[in-house]
């Protein structure tokens, strides 16, 4: 089998009401040279169960993490087992649509300086119906300098990135930074994103080419809070990290959006909350 110049790399845990449907469609990809690790974070509900189904299939790695360290040691465990020139981690309840791979790929072979990739997504209920079509990028289109791309986000309040289906990062840029952090676990994914964009250019793919599916326990009032707290944080952290993109105007306007966005964010859920019930087999 040729070298996969693609890793796809899934952690699972208590997945096993959508783990089927998220492989498949990494299999229906357009594009042939890409892997898959999967990585099971001690699920009791068969997910485990349901991944043997393709054990024969020779493109399909599973594995198990020992329970504890939540989602950073699974997402760090699965992505160590990265071999591909690229890397896209799949959550076990989203999706990428048969074009993903072939394109993002075509971007990071003609622009070498680009050290992530994204395109837009669907928001999904659990059944797979759309609730919104073509969220993300913050207005990017093409190439961007990594610091217009931070202070974007920043300036954004909330991750126009998308979640990790949505990005292709090269693999030893990952390496490069340490990997996943949960410092704010509600922004492990841009807290990456960011990190990797101090070290290359950004490219924006003004495309859907994945979906993310809505869960069942986004409206909290708890929530809300947690995620405006974590936000104000991290823009900080940000600041600190990278001053000579994102100033203190940016951490002040993006953690009043962030607030905004995370209060917005439950009463959309609250709206949907009817079609959170139902999952089609």
């Amino acid at each position: 089998m040729t070298e996969p110049l693609v890793s796809v790399v899934i952690p699972t845990f208590q997945s096993a009401a959508f783990v089927e449907r998220t492989l498949n469609s990494v299999l229906a990809q357009t594009y042939s040279r890409f892997e898959v690790v999967v990585a099971d974070h001690g699920s009791t509900d068969g997910t485990w169960e349901q991944l043997q189904s393709y054990a024969g299939d020779p493109i399909v790695r599973t594995l198990r993490t020992e329970p504890g360290g939540g989602a950073e040691r699974n997402w760090n465990r699965v992505t160590d087992e990265a071999t591909g020139t690229y890397l896209k981690l799949v959550c076990a309840d989203d999706l990428i649509y048969p074009t993903c791979l072939v394109e993002q790929v075509r971007v990071m072979e003609d622009h070498p300086d680009v050290a992530l990739v994204a395109a837009k997504r669907d928001l999904v209920d659990p059944s797979g119906g759309v609730l919104i079509r073509g969220r993300g990028l913050g207005g990017l289109a093409g190439k961007a300098s990594g610091h217009t791309a931070i202070r974007s986000a920043v300036r954004a309040g909330t991750n126009i990135f998308g979640e990790p289906a949505c990005v292709l990062l090269r693999t030893e840029m990952v390496q490069k930074v340490g990997g996943w952090s949960a410092e704010q676990p509600y922004l492990i994914d841009e807290d990456l994103y960011l990190r990797v964009l101090g070290h290359g250019d950004f490219f924006a793919i003004p495309k859907t080419l994945a979906a993310f599916r809505v869960s069942n326990t986004q409206w909290s009032v708890d929530l809300a809070r947690k995620q405006a707290s974590q936000a104000a944080a991290f823009h900080r952290r940000v600041r600190a990290a990278q001053p000579d993109a994102v100033s203190a105007a940016d951490v002040r306007i993006g953690s009043m959006r962030a607030a905004g966005m995370a209060w917005a964010r439950r009463a959309a859920y609250l709206v949907w909350r009817r079609r959170m019930r139902h999952v089609s087999p």
